[in-house]
């Protein structure tokens, strides 16, 4: 009854010590940022009826039909999301490695012993010695099976689990990145073949300035001077078409590396100018805390999790380490006789090794696990603060882009109005030909920012969705 008693304070024991856990207990930093984003100022006021960002799919964002064919094909042959991929897969190859610590590894064992006792001393058989031995085994069991009673296995499992996680959440983060980047490269695509369209149509316009006054010129109307300053202008906006024919080629390029394959011309944008690309109504005025599902930063908090267990398996590492080593099987002169009655042993081997002396390395493990804890702690608080100020400064542009983009606009009218009264006035007579030149000037650049302002908006709600963590459906 005794007997009894103690096993089961044995296993008792054991129990209590197997939940043992030097790890800190994770609590998540929190203060990092205010608890709302930014509002008021040149921030959008808040829109209730705008819907949640996270849940809103990329093929429901962008509308349209030839952009999502680019993003589709990018997400399949972009090489950066594969090596993403390919980091999940190894960090999933090392958590089963890791995992595999917590249960002893079992091996089947067989052997055959054939042992020939020849007398040495010229006895031979006739002085009893049995000629030939042989022996036959077959043994099942582990060896060295850690019994984790200070956590130090679990530890380093939880931490080999956050680490994989963190990949998955590395893969997601890379996903939504190139869906953003894949969009604005498209966008900016379109708005230079805008600009190049309008530097065309402006080099026509250029080209008409420019042969009335070398008319004029020849008839001594117009001044050499006044035919100069025509040519400036038109070699200027023939500049312009070169520079933006090698940008157009770039941006292709661009999008072509983005996407992994040359992109049809099908799928490329004519110009920005042709519709909305995407949904206008994103929201505002939303809660912080929004922040916290974006990818990096869960991987940030995955990374973070994962050095406090490290702390914990550094603690472990002070204490005696126990292992057991047991088989069980069977043994036989005869081959015939493995499974017989009275064949079959077993062994049990239990070991405990407890570190006296080893010149500080637990020690040394420890104060790095710490301060990789601690860098852990800064990199996941930097990750909300970068995350912040991504979205603050893309909703300080989304509050005041609708209002550059109307003042934009009525420039851009009375610029024109300006340019045809001017040309109306020089040709009477009434004024010189040095304020029709500078009204032309002053129109093409107005029309040039207006494009601009306009690829600024929309790339700004693309930045926008990718900030606050949409994209992964």
């Amino acid at each position: 009854m005794n007997r009894r008693y103690n096993t089961i304070a044995i296993l008792a024991c054991a129990t209590a010590l197997s939940a043992c856990n030097f790890a800190p207990k994770y609590v998540r930093p929190v203060g990092a940022v205010p608890a709302e984003l930014p509002q008021g100022g040149p921030y959008p006021p808040a829109a209730s009826d705008a819907p949640d960002i996270t849940r809103v799919g990329w093929r429901d964002f962008f509308t349209d039909a030839r952009l999502r064919q680019v993003i589709e094909t990018g997400l399949t042959n972009n090489r950066d999301l594969r090596v993403a991929a390919a980091n999940v897969l190894q960090a999933r190859a090392q958590y089963h490695v890791q995992r595999a610590d917590l249960v002893p590894s079992t091996g089947l064992n067989t052997g055959a012993t054939y042992t020939n006792n020849i007398g040495s001393f010229g006895g031979g058989a006739a002085a009893g010695v049995s000629p030939d031995i042989s022996a036959y085994t077959m043994s099942a069991g582990f060896s060295s099976f850690e019994l984790d009673l200070f956590g130090r296995v679990r530890n380093l499992n939880r931490a080999a689990q956050e680490r994989f996680f963190a990949s998955e959440e590395a893969q997601r983060s890379t996903r939504i990145s190139l869906i953003a980047e894949i969009a604005t490269a498209w966008l900016t695509l379109g708005s230079d073949r805008d600009q190049l369209a309008l530097a065309e149509e402006t080099l026509k316009t250029f080209a008409q300035t420019l042969e009335l006054t070398r008319a004029q010129f020849r008839i001594g109307v117009a001044s050499e001077l006044a035919a100069r300053q025509a040519e400036t202008s038109y070699e200027s906006a023939r500049n312009d078409i070169a520079v933006l024919r090698t940008r157009i080629a770039q941006d292709e390029n661009a999008l072509n590396l983005l996407v992994g394959t040359t992109v049809p011309a099908a799928q490329l944008p004519a110009g920005l100018n042709q519709g909305q690309v995407t949904l206008d109504a994103l929201p505002a005025g939303v809660s912080s805390q929004v922040l916290l599902r974006r990818p990096d930063v869960l991987q940030a908090e995955h990374q973070l999790i994962a050095q406090n267990a490290n702390i914990g398996a550094a603690r472990a590492a002070f204490f005696p380490r126990i292992s057991l080593t047991a088989t069980i099987g069977t043994i036989s002169t005869a081959l015939s006789g493995l499974f017989a009655g009275g064949s079959f042993t077993y062994t049990g081997a239990p070991a405990a090794a407890l570190p006296l002396f080893d010149g500080g390395r637990n020690a040394g493990n420890l104060a790095y696990a710490k301060a990789s804890q601690q860098a852990a702690v800064a990199t996941y608080e930097k990750s909300i603060q970068t995350a912040f100020r991504e979205v603050a400064d893309a909703l300080a542009t989304r509050g005041t882009i609708g209002e550059q983009i109307a003042a934009q606009d009525a420039r851009v009218t009375a610029a024109q109005v300006a340019a045809r009264l001017s040309d109306a006035r020089y040709r009477a007579g009434v004024d010189s030909f040095l304020t029709t030149l500078d009204a032309q000037r002053t129109a093409y650049a107005a029309q040039q920012q207006l494009q601009t302002t306009r690829l600024a908006r929309a790339s700004n709600l693309v930045e926008l969705y990718r900030a606050l963590g949409g994209g992964l459906d």
